[in-house]
């Protein structure tokens, strides 16, 4: 049954055993309803990434956007955190990185995609020495970029790199470091070139040297078609949740998407309801919003803009993504 973006009272049913005075025993087939009929949720958990994806979470976190479910918002700033929350049953939904729920899924945890709501937030940045003209600027130089290979925007620049005939790690090497560390490294003026996803990019730029080099999503639109975007980052639901409670699942849908409306819409309220969960001066969240897009699709609208993008990332480095996923992996 498809999802729908509505909010609506979650119905639950309940089988109401009433009986005469001195009846001892219900009809079997009320005993077997009782049996199979899921009991009834007071709230659900939902996980979500420190980083940008709490601004279109904040409308739920602030409690500005209501839920005919209560949804209780926790965060995770590791993978690994994510996947003990979920496997433990400490959370049934989920905001994760596209390619982390799918190899999550290809490692058994059993994930649906239920829509993408991250689009845009990678850049390249080049100090005021470095020109860039194409890829081929990047010949001979070093590309600083966070924590580990094998990220998103590392993936795009060895695809890009790849695509455009020049060999990564044999003509332009890499860097991996701290989002944090890349930043105090370009503002003293010790990197040339950087991909970093926001609000890092704002960041290294605040000291007014350096500039945007490339759009990433810009870059990605013309090589894929997509017009939507990078699909980043979306929401995600335990299979077995799914399948025991649809309404729930609707319910928590129609709430993100509402939310992510409202992080849209107020901004300046969703960084203020977000400052103790990302810690950052109003500014720099202002100036890096202008970069991101948030907008909630859901997932049997993008399926082919991500398995496009999957199929990508795994012929450049198969080992950021395990497995294509088959058809259920997206909601219908």
């Amino acid at each position: 049954m498809p999802l729908k973006y509505r909010a609506h009272a979650i119905v639950l049913g309940m089988l109401v055993l009433a009986g005469l005075a001195g009846c001892n025993t219900a009809a079997p087939a009320a005993e077997e309803a009782a049996v199979n009929e899921p009991a009834a949720l007071e709230s659900v958990t939902l996980i979500n990434p420190v980083g940008p994806l709490v601004i279109p979470a904040a409308g739920l976190a602030s409690g500005a956007v209501e839920s005919s479910l209560p949804i209780h918002v926790q965060y995770w700033k590791t993978a690994d955190e994510a996947i003990g929350l979920l496997a433990n049953d400490s959370a049934q939904f989920a905001v994760l990185p596209v390619t982390s729920g799918v190899n999550m899924n290809a490692a058994g945890l059993d994930l649906v995609l239920l829509g993408v709501h991250e689009w845009k937030v990678f850049y390249l940045i080049a100090a005021d020495r470095q020109s860039f003209t194409g890829w081929d600027s990047l010949i001979g130089k070093t590309v600083y970029t966070p924590e580990s290979r094998g990220q998103t925007v590392d993936v795009l620049t060895r695809y890009a790199l790849a695509k455009a005939g020049i060999s990564p790690d044999k003509q332009v090497t890499f860097v991996y470091a701290p989002g944090a560390e890349i930043v105090a490294l370009f503002q003293e003026g010790k990197v040339d070139f950087a991909a970093l996803p926001e609000p890092f990019v704002t960041q290294a730029l605040a000291s007014g040297q350096g500039a945007i080099a490339l759009d990433y999503q810009e870059y990605w639109a013309k090589e894929s078609g997509s017009q939507n975007g990078i699909p980043i980052a979306g929401l995600f639901v335990k299979r077995s949740f799914m399948n025991a409670h649809a309404e729930a699942v609707d319910a928590v849908v129609a709430a993100m998407h509402a939310s992510t409306l409202w992080g849209n819409q107020h901004s300046l309220e969703a960084i203020q309801a977000s400052a103790e969960i990302l810690p950052l001066p109003e500014n720099i969240l202002s100036n890096a919003l202008e970069r991101i897009k948030f907008d909630y699709i859901p997932a049997s609208e993008v399926k082919a803009d991500v398995l496009n993008f999957l199929q990508t990332i795994q012929d450049t480095y198969p080992e950021g993504v395990k497995q294509i996923p088959e058809d259920a992996f997206f909601a219908r």
